[in-house]
C-alpha cells in the first residue's frame, strides 16, 4: 500500500505569499500541492522555491493578474488535458496523471460577484454556466471504476453548516439554493464523493474561507466551506483522513482560504 497527501489551496497570488507557501509546504509536508488563484502567467510561475524543496514536477494553467491553477508535486506528473469553460478564456483548470493512474483535477469556480440573480449579474450567470459544463463534462466520463480526485476552491458552501448562518446566508452569493443545485449535479454527474464530510458530519460546522472584513476572524468565525476534495466511486475506500490547517489562515499576510488536505491509502 502507498500513501500520498494531496492539499488543495487558493492561495490568492502565489508570488505575493510565496514565503507562506514554502512554511506551509516545510510545516505541513504534502506530496501535491494545487494551487488557485495564483495570478500569474506560467513562465513567471516561481518555480525555484518549490524545486528547492523538493516540489520538482509542476503542471500550470496561469493567466497575468487573474485566476490561474497550478499543480506542484514531489512525486511523477503526466499531464493531462486542460479545459477551457465558457469560452473566456480563463485559466480555471488544470490536471494531471499521479503515480497508478489517479486523475487530478483542480478547479477554480467563478466566485459569482454580489447579486445572485443571472439576469442582472453577469458574473453569477457566468458561475452557473461553469458549474452546468462541468456537470456535462462528467456525465459523459467513462464511469465509474476510474480513479480520479477533484480538489478546489469550488465558491459553493453547499450544506446548512458549511456556513455560519444557514438563514442568513440562503440569499448570499456561495450559499444560494440554486448554486447548491447546481453544484450538487456537478457531484452527481460523476458519482464524486465528498471527502471532508466523510470526516466531519454533516451536523457539524466546517469552513475553510474566512472574509478579510472582520476585524477579528478567528473570534468572530463567520466563515464559508468553499474549498473541496472529492474522489471517483473508484477510491471510495481510499481516503483515510482529511484535515482544514486552519492555523495558516493566521499567518502573517493569509490568505482568506485555509488550505485543505486529504490522505489516500493507495
Amino acid at each position: 500500500m502507498t500513501q500520498i497527501s494531496i492539499a488543495s489551496w487558493n492561495i490568492n497570488s502565489v508570488r505575493l505569499r510565496i514565503d507562506t507557501v514554502s512554511r506551509f509546504l516545510q510545516e505541513y509536508q504534502p506530496d501535491v500541492l494545487c494551487l488557485q488563484e495564483t495570478k500569474v502567467v506560467n513562465d513567471q510561475f516561481p518555480d525555484k522555491m518549490f524545486r528547492k524543496l523538493g516540489y520538482e514536477h509542476i503542471v500550470l494553467n496561469g493567466q497575468k493578474a487573474y485566476h490561474g491553477v497550478a499543480i506542484v508535486s514531489r512525486l511523477p506528473l503526466q499531464p493531462s488535458e486542460t479545459r477551457e469553460f465558457c469560452k473566456k478564456g480563463d485559466s480555471r483548470h488544470v490536471a494531471a496523471v499521479l503515480p497508478g493512474g489517479i486523475d487530478l483535477h483542480n478547479f477554480y469556480v467563478p466566485a459569482g460577484g454580489d447579486e445572485p440573480d443571472p439576469e442582472i449579474n453577469e458574473k453569477f450567470a457566468h458561475k452557473l454556466a461553469f458549474l452546468t459544463e462541468m456537470a456535462e463534462w462528467f456525465e459523459a466520463w467513462p464511469q465509474k471504476s476510474a480513479q480520479r480526485v477533484l480538489v478546489g476552491d469550488l465558491n459553493v458552501a453547499p450544506l446548512e453548516h458549511d456556513v455560519w448562518s444557514h438563514k442568513q446566508m440562503l440569499k448570499i452569493v456561495s450559499h444560494t439554493p440554486v448554486e447548491i443545485d447546481h453544484l450538487n449535479r456537478v457531484q452527481q454527474a460523476a458519482g464524486w464523493i465528498d471527502v471532508a464530510r466523510q470526516f466531519i458530519p454533516p451536523e457539524e460546522k466546517h469552513y475553510t474561507w474566512w472574509s478579510y472584513r472582520a476585524a477579528d476572524w478567528l473570534a468572530s468565525n463567520r466563515g464559508r466551506r468553499l474549498d473541496h476534495i472529492w474522489v471517483s466511486p473508484g477510491l471510495e475506500g481510499a481516503p483515510q483522513s482529511f484535515q482544514v490547517a486552519r492555523d495558516v489562515r493566521g499567518w502573517p499576510q493569509p490568505s482568506d482560504h485555509a488550505p485543505v488536505i486529504v490522505r489516500l491509502k493507495l
